[in-house]
């Protein structure tokens, strides 16, 4: 057999990765988690975390996060921070080329590169995100108990969100740039039958205002040229996220129409020895805890992949 530097290879440090990454160390297999950055993904710029199994009274994104990470180094995961420039996934070794020239192989990896939220890209989002700014009517909800807030989108995430957050909130505002909704008739009537639910339609946030206490209101522009300010704590953008598949080789894998990565239930891709996990994946949910359980789903998938090697 030829020879590879690892067993097992995990592309991205979230909780996807760092679950992969605990089971592969746990199971003794030599495997090494790439990050570029710190582990804890997405995850790090979570404010509050309230719906992870086992925490009932909440846990920040960084702490969740930090106890994953010193899970996974008990058993002792490798780890390096660097940045993968290129990936041959094709052959039975597979090789990752990272930006400081160094060749590494491995003969299973899983991706665990995760995606982004897309953003409006106004002032204000950056600066206030966590703090009013959301892009998980799921995870933050909650937190809007009574208080006026709004969503910017039109499609079928954004209409399902906005009817989630009338459990909450007190008045939910549907900020849309077109004059009718994207998404599905059933949900329109629904959305529109609800009492908590207003419309701007020709409309688009042009800036979130706000200070150390987080979101105070939104600076609307509307089609006509005209503007207006609404005042909200809070704004859940759900206009889709984007895969962070740059460094992926798009042309050996298979992708949905979005660009992300397409498995079975096993989270193996197209690719014999190569797996998928986490919010790079293609699929309808994407929360911490479905990540966390893909994660260890692939590393036992990559553990019986080389359980059959000769």
């Amino acid at each position: 057999m030829q020879q590879a530097d690892f067993q097992l290879i995990i592309i991205g440090g979230g909780p996807a990765g760092l679950t992969a990454g605990m089971y592969a160390a746990r199971g003794r297999l030599k495997a090494l988690l790439l990050e570029k950055g710190a582990t804890g993904g997405q995850v790090l710029v979570t404010d509050w975390v309230d719906n992870y199994p086992g925490f009932a009274e909440g846990i920040t994104g960084f702490e969740l996060m930090d106890k994953m990470t010193a899970h996974a180094d008990r058993f002792g995961l490798e780890k390096k921070f660097a940045t993968v420039d290129s990936l041959d996934l094709v052959d039975d070794i597979k090789t990752i080329h990272l930006d400081n020239g160094d060749r590494l192989t491995s003969r299973t990896v899983i991706l665990c590169t995760g995606a982004k939220p897309r953003k409006i890209q106004v002032p204000g989002e950056e600066e206030l995100q966590g703090k009013g700014v959301s892009y998980c009517a799921t995870c933050d909800g909650p937190f809007y108990r009574d208080q006026e807030i709004a969503v910017v989108g039109g499609g079928n995430t954004a209409i399902q969100e906005a009817l989630h957050l009338t459990k909450f909130a007190a008045k939910v505002t549907v900020i849309h740039r077109r004059d009718e909704l994207r998404a599905t008739k059933i949900l329109q009537e629904k959305a529109f039958a609800e009492d908590k639910i207003d419309f701007l339609w020709n409309a688009r946030v042009s800036e979130i205002v706000g200070g150390t206490g987080g979101v105070e209101s939104l600076n609307i522009s509307y089609n006509d040229g005209s503007t207006s300010s609404l005042p909200v704590t809070g704004i859940f953008i759900l206009i889709g996220v984007v895969p962070n598949n740059e460094v992926l080789p798009l042309d050996q894998l298979e992708t949905d129409n979005y660009g992300f990565i397409i498995t079975d239930d096993e989270m193996c891709t197209k690719l014999p020895g190569v797996f998928a996990a986490g919010d790079i994946r293609s699929k309808n949910f994407r929360q911490i805890i479905n990540a966390a359980g893909e994660g260890a789903t692939a590393e036992l998938s990559a553990e019986h992949y080389l359980g059959n090697q000769v």
